[in-house]
């Protein structure tokens, strides 16, 4: 299993490292922005066996939002309205029994807010706020939190940090994804020579962001206890699917959007 995500790791992030580097914004990065979230909109709604007649326009409009959020921002309290309506109006009248009619509704909203919404604000870093150095961030601190983690939480993790929602999380392991987080906001630091951030102050950004990693991990933990899986899917081999690499990255975005954004 560790070779496994080390080989997968070793190949697709400098693929995706130059993807972002070398191509413009729009519509490169925004465009494998939507891709991933209507991959990661997928397995949640396979995980919770959202009925195909759902499904499907739940995907639909789910990407429909997140490009709604990001270029049209001004518009995305009528486009939620204008969604959610089509999918209470489809269940209404093509699912003949309100049995299970809040969750599968439940389930898709959350889908849109959890993926679409969460997942926009990375638009909004590299396009508003901040340019491709904090993307590089919060990339490179999140993973390097998630692999710091796993490695210390593997090997030195005595003490369980939440068992109740993920049996193999530990408290050395969250110290982990602190200190992997740190390192990563440094090395971007030093690397992109962002002179409007000190060290101590990179330090500090990459420590606040290996902590919501842990949280990311935990709440997508929280849903796959929930729905009785393992892993969101089995597409990347050895770490699970497109949704077990975003949990962390999901709820990061939005923080380092509002930190670099008001403080």
């Amino acid at each position: 299993m560790n070779s496994k995500r080390l080989i997968v790791a070793a190949v697709i992030l400098p693929l995706l490292f130059a993807y972002i580097y070398f191509l413009p914004p729009f519509p490169y990065f925004l465009a494998l922005l939507l891709v991933v979230g209507i991959l990661a909109m997928h397995e949640f709604y396979v995980m919770y066996n959202v009925p195909r007649l759902l499904y499907f326009p739940g995907i639909l409009i789910g990407g429909i939002l997140f490009y709604t959020f990001c270029r049209y921002p001004a518009n995305s309290l009528s486009g939620i309205f204008l969604g959610l309506f089509f999918l209470l109006l489809l269940r209404l009248v093509f699912v003949r029994t309100p049995s299970k009619g809040m969750s599968e509704i439940g389930t898709l909203g959350i889908g849109f807010f959890y993926i679409s919404g969460f997942l926009s604000f990375q638009w909004f870093l590299i396009n508003d706020v901040s340019g491709i150095e904090y993307i590089f961030l919060l990339y490179t601190s999140v993973w390097l939190a998630d692999s710091a983690a796993y490695y210390i939480g593997t090997y030195l993790g005595r003490n369980k940090l939440y068992p109740a929602v993920s049996v193999n999380k530990t408290l050395e392991g969250a110290v982990g994804s602190v200190l992997g987080g740190a390192v990563g906001a440094v090395i971007i630091k030093i690397i992109f020579r962002i002179h409007n951030l000190e060290v101590m102050n990179a330090i500090l950004l990459g420590a606040i962001l290996g902590i919501v990693a842990v949280i990311g991990d935990l709440i997508e933990s929280m849903f796959k206890r929930d729905a009785g899986v393992k892993d969101s899917s089995t597409l990347i081999p050895g770490h699970g699917g497109i949704l077990d690499k975003l949990d962390g990255i999901l709820v990061a975005g939005p923080i380092l959007y509002f930190i670099l954004r008001y403080f």
